[in-house]
C-alpha cells in the first residue's frame, strides 16, 4: 500500500523552523502537488518524505509503517530531480539499469524492466546514446525511466520541468499525466512553482506558506473556494484582483477579490454603479484572449480578461464590471466571508 500519512511534521535547522507542523493524509494512487512561494518549505517537505532530510519531530507513515528512521533506499520511493542527475559516462540503458544492478537483479530481469520503461517513455531508439546527445526532454524521460524500473510505491518529483523550455514543459506535463494514469496504484507527489502544472496534473493540491499548510484540496476547490486571501492570490493566472477601501466596504468586506475572467468590460461608458472606471496601461494580446492591465480611479491596478478580438490600446478609457456572484469577500484577517450574492 502507498498511502501516506503525515502528522505534525516539523523540520528545523538550528533555531530556524522551516516546517511548522504539517498534517496530510494522501491516498494510494493520488497525484498530489505541493505549491507555494520560494522558501515556503515545499522542497524540504518532499525531502523529508524521501529521507534525504531528517524529520525534527512528528511522524511520517507510508503504507501504515513509520518511516522516520528508515533509510531512503528502504522506503519504496523513487525521486526525479530538477537537474536529471544522470551519469554522463553511461548510456541511457546504463543510467536506467544502474539502480537495478545495485539491487542484485538478474540480467534478464534488468533487461525486461529497462525495455518496458523505454517503450513506455519512447526511449527505445536512444538506449545506446550518452546523455550529452539527448535533448532536455529526453534526459528528463531517462530520469523518470530510472525511477519507473524500481517499481516504487511512491514517486517524488522535485520541479522536474523547470529546466525545460515552454513547449517541452507542455509536452512533458502530458507525459507525466499519462504516466500517472498508467500507474494507478502508485502515489505521486510533485513540487512546482508553476500553478498551470499544479492545476492540470493534481488530484489535490497542497498550498504551503511559511512552513504550514494554507489549504489542501482539489484544484477547483482551491480556485472556487480559497480558504484565505493568500490562496486566492496564489491560485489562478493571472492572479485575483484585490480591492480594498470604500469599494470593498460597499460589499461588506475588508478586501474584495475578483478574478480577471469574472470581469465584464465596456469601452463605451459606465454600465452599472459597481463598475470601475479606468485607463488601459497595457494590453497582453494572446489571440484567444486579451489581458488588459487597467489603472482604475478608485481601485488601483486591475487585470481583466477580455475576448481576443477586443484589443484596447494604452490610454483608452475602459469600465470594468465585476460579475456579482463571482465577487469573493475577505475579512481583515484574510479569511473568506462568502461570495457577494446581492448588493450589500
Amino acid at each position: 500500500m502507498a498511502e501516506i500519512k503525515i502528522e505534525n511534521l516539523k523540520k528545523s535547522y538550528g533555531p530556524v523552523d522551516v516546517l511548522k507542523g504539517i498534517d496530510l493524509d494522501i491516498k494510494q494512487g493520488e497525484f498530489i502537488v505541493f505549491v507555494g512561494p520560494s522558501g515556503c518549505g515545499k522542497s524540504t517537505l518532499l525531502r523529508c518524505i524521501s529521507g534525504l532530510e531528517e524529520i525534527t519531530s512528528g511522524d511520517l507513515m507510508i503504507g501504515g509503517q513509520r518511516m522516520n528512521d528508515v533509510a531512503p533506499s528502504k522506503r519504496g520511493i523513487a525521486m526525479v530531480f530538477q537537474t536529471y542527475a544522470l551519469y554522463p559516462h553511461m548510456t541511457v540503458y546504463g543510467n536506467i539499469s544502474f539502480g537495478l544492478e545495485m539491487m542484485g537483479l538478474s540480467k534478464a530481469e534488468i533487461d525486461k524492466r529497462v525495455q518496458a520503461a523505454a517503450d513506455k517513455l519512447q526511449l527505445t531508439d536512444y538506449l545506446k546514446r550518452l546523455p550529452k546527445n539527448l535533448s532536455g526532454g529526453q534526459r528528463q524521460r531517462v530520469a523518470i525511466g530510472r525511477a519507473i524500473v524500481r517499481d516504487p510505491k511512491v514517486f517524488l518529483f522535485d520541479e522536474p520541468l523547470s529546466n525545460l523550455d515552454a513547449a517541452l514543459r507542455v509536452h512533458m506535463r502530458i507525459e507525466i499525466a499519462q504516466l500517472s494514469r498508467d500507474l494507478p496504484d502508485t502515489t505521486m507527489i510533485y513540487v512546482t512553482h508553476d500553478q498551470v502544472e499544479a492545476m492540470t496534473l493534481a488530484d489535490r493540491i497542497v498550498v504551503l506558506s511559511a512552513g504550514h499548510v494554507e489549504q489542501f484540496g482539489s484544484p477547483m476547490e482551491l480556485y472556487d473556494n480559497p480558504a484565505s486571501l493568500f490562496v486566492a492570490g496564489f491560485i489562478g493566472s493571472p492572479k485575483m484582483n484585490f480591492v480594498e477601501g470604500e469599494a470593498a466596504k460597499a460589499v461588506g468586506a475588508h478586501t474584495m477579490g475578483i478574478r480577471p475572467e469574472h470581469i465584464d468590460a465596456s469601452l463605451e461608458g459606465k454600465p452599472t454603479d459597481m463598475s470601475f472606471e479606468g485607463t488601459i496601461a497595457f494590453s497582453e494580446v494572446l489571440g484567444s484572449d486579451t489581458f488588459a492591465h487597467v489603472d482604475t480611479t478608485n481601485a488601483g491596478r486591475m487585470i481583466a480578461r477580455l475576448p481576443g478580438n477586443l484589443m484596447p490600446k494604452a490610454g483608452d478609457k475602459i469600465w470594468l464590471t465585476p460579475r456579482q456572484g463571482d465577487i469573493h469577500r475577505f475579512d481583515a484577517n484574510g479569511k473568506p466571508i462568502g461570495r457577494l450574492t446581492s448588493a450589500a
